[in-house]
């Protein structure tokens, strides 16, 4: 069952992997080579969709100097028009509404094939930064030119943590029309718990079906990619730090920890009746992590299929 009709009926289990585009800076010739690698690298596991990512620069999110300086991407759609063809499943193509006008992103949400494309629209990275597109608008613009495209939030656990009001933010997502959230890169296990419990339970009370919860991991492999995360806004506890630091493999241990805390979520998902979906990525450009990202991805799939 593919995973615009598993999102549509409401049902979960489905795994994805995701990819940041190509520096806009990379040389076009390369640009095929860059992609072909991508599919062969995971052509032979067994995903029902990939993910691609509209990144921004969020310097007015976080004031701290980013760990990786901030290279503008090629867009998503483009790249996977012009370059990944030969993938066989659909994508949620990421749009981070704040980079476009308003014509051009109706133009773009007008465009997609709602049976390959499910779309995730990221709105400002803070409340103080202007754009020509607010996240309300857009979803708005979705429902009016292309309301057969599905529609996916963003969903934080780490701000539940701090608010205790992630589930009502993403109850008011729901109501705007998404059919799916994905997370951020969940380090802490008691933050999702939380989320997927508060999520539920007030779904409950309203008489409202809960929707898929994509839950995204990755591998941490240096204390740079650490720093990174937390940047991110990433929650990393402090004794998984402790445990990185004083591995002789972090990245050995950061991929069996990343790979406990996926199968305990999956089954609390499960048992609370919450549908979820499971999205590996590498925030690192380094071969070693994207490699091992891979192997978490191959190892979640296989325990999803079990």
């Amino acid at each position: 069952m593919e995973i615009t009709t598993r999102v549509r009926s409401g049902q979960g289990d489905f795994m994805l992997f995701a990819i940041t585009p190509p520096r806009r800076s990379t040389p076009a010739e390369r640009l095929p080579g860059i992609a072909r690698a991508t599919i062969e690298r995971l052509d032979h596991l067994d995903f029902d969709g990939l993910i691609l990512y509209d990144i921004d620069d969020e310097a007015s999110r976080n004031p701290v100097e980013r760990p990786f300086p901030f290279s503008p991407t090629v867009d998503p759609s483009a790249y996977r028009a012009e370059h990944l063809r030969a993938w066989r499943t659909p994508a949620v193509v990421y749009r981070a509404v704040g980079k476009y006008q308003p014509d051009e992103l109706r133009r773009w949400l007008a465009e997609q094939d709602p049976e390959r494309t499910l779309t995730v629209l990221v709105g400002a990275p803070s409340s103080s930064a202007t754009a020509p597109v607010s996240l309300a608008e857009a979803q708005l613009l979705r429902a009016e030119v292309n309301p057969g495209l599905l529609l996916g939030g963003v969903a934080i656990p780490e701000r539940h943590s701090r608010r205790e009001d992630e589930h009502l933010r993403l109850i008011a997502k729901q109501a705007a029309g998404c059919r799916f959230f994905v997370s951020q890169v969940v380090y802490d296990l008691n933050a999702a718990k939380n989320l997927v419990s508060d999520y539920r339970y007030e779904c409950q009370a309203r008489g409202l079906s809960p929707v898929p919860i994509v839950f995204t991991f990755s591998v941490c492999g240096s204390m740079k990619t650490l720093e990174f995360l937390r940047w991110l806004g990433v929650g990393v506890p402090r004794w998984i730090e402790n445990d990185l630091r004083h591995s002789t493999n972090p990245l050995g241990a950061s991929l069996e920890q990343a790979q406990a805390v996926a199968v305990e979520l999956i089954d609390f998902c499960r048992r609370l009746g919450v549908p979820f979906g499971l999205n590996v990525e590498s925030v690192s450009i380094r071969r070693e992590e994207i490699d091992a990202s891979v192997d978490l991805a191959a190892r979640l799939t296989a325990y999803l299929r079990a």
